[in-house]
């Protein structure tokens, strides 16, 4: 199978800050989209959002620092596009697991929402009191979709059996999952829009150890359009960056993911929205001073 160029490092930055030794981050990336169900092309997300990424600053204003400097090592995870998703979803835990194992931080990027599944599983099985942050356009709660229970649409389904689920910026779902919803911890972005009041109400929801899981087409498409199912309405770049901080300063942040990338070669910016909120949320993590 195809793996990722070894010889590739998160930005383009040197090998001193970019070996599984000498990382506290790990980036893994999970080519896959065997369950998208309109636009396909997600598989291709890690790819693009590693190519955009060698053109980013890597000091960061807001918090003064250069966090790639405590190393980001990236898995050379292969293509697995090809194997069923239920295989999908075993080989994200057994890799998740393998590098929390390790005590590094983990992070993602897909690859459609289904990435998720396997990676939660393995946080649950690490941390106590853990809560799932998920940031989504859908409330993906569906047990079962199109016969796989393993979908894009259902990647919050399992989590929700087990864990606090915090919802933010859903403005589309079927009636059908309303019963799955958890009362009280769905932010509807008719609701949210007008004011920030909200925030703090999502972030007291949240338990001590956190999961952050963000679907891009949780932003309006009018700043990223390049996304598998993008909705109108969505959170703008600054909102979900103030909301954010905000959770990143009261709670622990044990790992995230990005997903639902969909890249489109006439339009880059997506692309490069996705690494800045990547670098963005590293910063964060280890400059804010409960995450150090």
């Amino acid at each position: 199978m195809k793996i990722f160029d070894k010889k590739k490092t998160f930005a383009g930055i040197s090998k001193k800050y970019s070996t599984l030794e000498k990382s506290n981050t790990v980036l893994i990336p999970v080519p896959y989209d065997s369950t998208q169900t309109w636009k396909k092309g997600s598989k291709k997300g890690p790819k693009y959002f590693l190519s955009a990424a060698e053109h980013i600053e890597l000091y960061d204003i807001e918090t003064n620092s250069e966090v790639y400097k405590r190393g980001i090592f990236i898995v050379p995870m292969p293509v697995i596009d090809s194997i069923s998703s239920i295989k999908m979803v075993e080989k994200v835990y057994g890799t998740t697991k393998k590098y929390l194992l390790k005590e590094k931080f983990v992070t993602l990027i897909g690859g459609d929402h289904s990435i998720s599944i396997g990676s939660i599983r393995a946080f649950g099985e690490k941390y106590q009191n853990l809560s799932i942050l998920h940031m989504d356009a859908h409330v993906d709660l569906r047990p079962v979709y199109k016969g796989n229970p393993y979908n894009h649409a259902c990647s919050m389904h399992e989590a929700s059996k087990k864990y606090p689920l915090i919802q933010i910026g859903i403005r589309s779902m079927d009636s059908l999952e309303n019963k799955f919803l958890q009362k009280g911890n769905v932010f509807y972005m008719h609701e949210i829009y007008q004011n920030d009041f909200w925030m703090k109400k999502a972030i007291q929801k949240l338990s001590k150890n956190v999961f952050i899981s963000i679907d891009i087409d949780v932003f309006d498409p009018s700043i990223a359009p390049s996304t598998g199912t993008p909705e109108p309405g969505g959170l703008d770049w600054y909102t979900t960056l103030k909301f954010l901080k905000k959770v990143f300063e009261k709670k622990k942040i044990i790992g995230f993911d990005i997903v639902e990338l969909l890249p489109n070669e006439k339009e880059s910016s997506t692309d490069f929205l996705a690494v800045k909120l990547y670098y963005k949320l590293l910063s964060y993590k280890y400059e804010l001073k409960l995450n150090r």
